[in-house]
């Protein structure tokens, strides 16, 4: 036992024994192999709906904020897909991919202090150079370069269309983050004061309709690659 280690009694992944870390990089593999092969890759949308009942049961005791921006999604769009004592989910609530609305409230102060509750979400495709830029901008602006994914979390919808459209500009290189940040106060003091605020009320872009998934490219040897493989075959056996 490492005397200078801060959690002693904590598990460890080296604790587990070299067969069993091969079968969960094979069975990794597989499951690429398989859900890639078959175009299965990606999140799945659940098609059902939450009944009114289980969704007033879960947000009747909500924080204020996050209880009205659930009133407000719901009177847009209709009951969620899937409803959770932490979250409501909208899948394919066009134009977004997903939409979660949160019980539990995370503090901004950019551009104003507020809690970010609710989070929208699109395909598309960061460049990796532009990744940093994004963070400088807004960080709840959040990129997944594997899945393909961008979204956007703040207080109210309007707010997270006009991070989205900055996000846009940033990429294209119209923007950088610093006018960014300044476009994005100005749009939001108009939105606020029933001004014209054009990037807070629709996607100033095309969403993309290609794939936008990054599976990046393979980096480990062909000797560990070879026992995976063969791993693969005993558990197909098996």
């Amino acid at each position: 036992m490492n005397p200078n280690d801060p959690n002693p009694n904590q598990m460890r992944p080296s604790d587990l024994p070299t067969s069993e870390r091969l079968a969960t990089a094979a069975t990794g593999m597989m499951s690429a192999i398989k859900t890639q092969t078959a175009g299965e890759k990606g999140e799945h949308a659940t098609h059902t709906m939450a009944s009114t009942e289980m969704v007033k049961a879960y947000t009747e005791s909500w924080p204020a904020m996050s209880k009205k921006s659930a009133e407000q999604t719901i009177a847009k769009y209709g009951l969620p897909n899937e409803a959770l004592p932490s979250r409501l989910i909208w899948y394919n609530n066009l134009p977004w991919k997903r939409t979660i609305v949160y019980r539990d409230e995370i503090p901004h102060n950019f551009p104003q202090p507020h809690s970010d509750v609710i989070e929208n979400f699109i395909d598309y495709q960061v460049p990796p150079d532009k990744a940093s830029e994004l963070a400088r901008f807004d960080g709840s602006v959040i990129v997944e370069r594997t899945k393909g994914e961008v979204s956007a979390r703040c207080d109210m919808e309007a707010a997270n269309i006009l991070a989205l459209n900055m996000m846009h500009e940033i990429v294209q290189g119209r923007l950088t983050a610093e006018q960014a940040r300044e476009k994005y106060s100005e749009q939001t003091a108009a939105y606020v004061l029933n001004r014209p605020a054009p990037y807070a009320e629709v996607l100033q872009f095309q969403l993309p309709t290609t794939d936008t998934t990054d599976t990046d490219h393979v980096t480990i040897g062909p000797d560990l690659l070879d026992q995976s493989v063969e791993k693969v075959k005993d558990i197909f056996r098996s």
